[in-house]
């Protein structure tokens, strides 16, 4: 009889280990893909991306005025559960760069990074939304933040800039609202 009671309380703790282990494998998000996607849409245009955002609209929630020298804006606004991701880029002179950097009054000097970030996770607000690499994959790029927090709900504002060419380049503006 002694016998029979220890096999009920170890029978019973293989099952649970078993179903913990099969409840914790659900939640964990795994997806039976690559495991790049961390738990996120490898397609960044599959979910909760506000239609009708505009490249002023953004802006005004970013804070940021976009220079008159600017072309090639892009924007996107992806609405989440407790906050919002802002996206917006463009593309400015290589004399209007600095004074633009000036209006944004970063916390400290931006950072010169060499070489591309060797990260494989997806952020939360894309820049392939809007057709663009991230700036995380590419070299020599000056970046930092600009606030945190920032005026109003924004919460925070990263700014990235990669040197399209001597004449130009390309700025990237990431907030969390």
């Amino acid at each position: 009889m002694i016998r029979a009671r220890r096999q009920g309380p170890a029978l019973a703790l293989a099952v649970a280990t078993v179903l913990l282990g099969a409840l914790a494998a659900g939640c964990s998000g795994a997806s039976g893909g690559s495991g790049r996607e961390g738990g996120r849409s490898a397609d960044p245009g599959t979910s909760n991306w506000v239609e009708g955002a505009t490249t002023e609209s953004v802006a005004r929630t970013l804070h940021v005025e976009i220079p008159s020298t600017a072309t090639g804006a892009l924007a996107a606004h992806r609405s989440g559960f407790q906050d919002d991701g802002l996206i917006l880029s463009f593309v400015l002179p290589a004399e209007a760069v600095e004074p633009f950097l000036t209006q944004l009054r970063p916390e400290q000097p931006l950072r010169l990074r060499e070489q591309p970030f060797a990260a494989e996770a997806t952020p939360a607000t894309p820049f392939a939304r809007l057709g663009l690499p991230e700036p995380d994959s590419l070299p020599k790029v000056r970046e930092g933040q600009v606030c945190a927090p920032c005026k109003g709900d924004l919460n925070w504002l990263k700014v990235a800039v990669a040197q399209i060419d001597e004449r130009s380049s390309r700025v990237y503006l990431r907030g969390v609202d």
